[in-house]
């Protein structure tokens, strides 16, 4: 999952057999299709194509964040997963040793920093008094070279401690894993974090320091290599990442003539994997970070027609249509848990000539607005003619949870005369949707057939995965 959404919060899922009478709310002009497609595929809008199996079952998070706290049993200094939220009441941190989705190397960085923190005078930062020090450790792996790469984040409140004391704290937690008993632990990449309050509620958005072995991570993927920096997004399971990858490619159906416009690119793992295919390929991605990883990606793998913009897509998208509108277009997006900006989901409608959209999802759910607001009717804001769901395929990229990604093909509705060009509703239609076609932040977005595409969708996915 990516970070913090920047989106309405997820509204509930949808009974299957209330779309009948509540998809006028947002497009009639698709309930004979809508019709059709249920009858086709058991009173859901597309067919789905089951959940395709992540390689490895078990140790195959390649990035894990362990809290620090006090134990179950009141040990000090304790580096693992909370047992509960802290809202709920519960603070106690357990070890992750016997986990079976962290791997055994990243289990190995937890135990040598947690022998380490126990040695120093600096107690665990309280989330209720806002004493104490050590907060957070974020490990990074991979699977390069015969070794493989390991990078360690380790998150830090100054607190009133001297310029001098933090330098020679960084100093002796450098030395631990270069010198001393942590170097078993083959670590490659050192970070500190020094946390206070914080102004941005985004971990991103803090300074690191670079304090031991290299700057970067690097991962193979597809036979591609790629470029890791410690805040940059990756997926967190590299061989099922590869899987969905390979359906994304097969799905777009590419061709040389084609351009891709890959929104939320993070490293450039979606656009540099099928930049071979096609024409062209544009990624777009909020992290600046990210964005000097995806551009080195591209280097790295030799490939010169691919770019990269930095910022939010919202602000990107509509001027980069605008100049692409001549080409084969498209479009991929693999935004955060809540979904892209509904301004982006403006100028995705607008763009007449772009007839696909892959849709990548961590939470189904949370972007049910987006899915929503692609089907619903023109209107005198939402400009050009609507999408429907094609199709639908959820892939287990994280093992031994009742979570998955699911993939969602969207295609434009085409009219009778082969035009994508909207339609004039007709005064029923218009009245059916009084005011909910201006609403594109999905006032009510539970009321529609691709809410339940997706609602449905991700239930049916979760319920195959749970029987295998």
């Amino acid at each position: 999952a990516r970070g913090p959404a920047r989106h309405a919060a997820p509204p509930g899922p949808v009974p299957p057999g209330s779309s009948y009478t509540e998809i006028g709310n947002t497009n009639r002009a698709l309930l004979p299709w809508l019709f059709l497609q249920k009858q086709k595929y058991n009173r859901m809008c597309c067919p789905i194509e089951g959940v395709k199996a992540s390689p490895l079952q078990t140790e195959y998070r390649n990035k894990c964040e362990f809290l620090i706290g006090t134990g179950v049993n009141q040990e000090d200094k304790t580096v693992g997963c909370r047992l509960g939220k802290y809202k709920g009441g519960t603070c106690a941190v357990v070890e992750p040793f016997d986990t079976i989705h962290i791997p055994a190397v990243a289990k190995k960085v937890v135990k040598a920093f947690q022998d380490y923190i126990r040695s120093t005078p600096y107690s665990v930062y309280s989330p209720e008094t806002y004493e104490g020090h050590w907060k957070q450790l974020t490990v990074r792996t991979s699977r390069f070279c015969r070794n493989g790469h390991i990078m360690a984040i380790v998150y830090f409140n100054p607190q009133k401690l001297s310029r001098e004391e933090l330098a020679d704290l960084k100093a002796a937690l450098a030395k631990h894993f270069t010198e001393g008993a942590g170097k078993e632990s083959s670590i490659t990449s050192l970070y500190f974090v020094e946390e206070g309050q914080r102004k941005s509620p985004n971990l991103e958005d803090l300074p690191l320091e670079h304090v031991a072995g290299d700057k970067y991570i690097y991962e193979e993927l597809l036979g591609l290599r790629f470029r890791i920096s410690p805040h940059a997004f990756f997926q967190v399971n590299t061989q099922a990442a590869e899987v969905l990858y390979a359906a994304i490619k097969e799905w777009a159906e590419l061709s040389q003539e084609s351009t891709v416009l890959d929104i939320c690119c993070g490293t450039g793992t979606i656009g540099i994997s099928l930049a071979k295919k096609v024409k062209k390929v544009i990624g777009i991605e909020l992290c600046q970070e990210a964005v000097q990883d995806a551009r080195a990606n591209a280097q790295i793998n030799e490939l010169s027609n691919i770019e990269f913009h930095c910022g939010k897509a919202e602000d990107i998208v509509p001027s980069l249509i605008n100049v692409l509108a001549p080409q084969n277009l498209i479009t991929i997006v693999d935004p955060p848990r809540a979904g892209l900006h509904s301004k982006v989901i403006l100028a995705i409608r607008r763009a007449e000539q772009l007839k696909k959209l892959i849709y990548v999802s961590c939470n189904p759910r949370a972007a049910m607005n987006n899915f929503v607001d692609l089907c619903r009717a023109p209107s005198n804001r939402v400009k050009g003619a609507a999408f429907r769901p094609v199709k639908a395929m959820a892939v287990d990229l994280f093992p031994q949870t009742k979570h998955c990604e699911l993939l969602i093909l969207f295609e434009r509705v085409e009219y009778a005369n082969g035009s994508s060009a909207e339609a004039n509703p007709d005064a029923a239609q218009v009245a059916a949707e009084g005011d909910d076609s201006e609403n594109l932040d999905g006032a009510n977005p539970a009321n529609t057939d691709a809410n339940q595409a997706a609602s449905v969708a991700t239930d049916t996915a979760c319920k195959e995965k749970e029987s295998t």
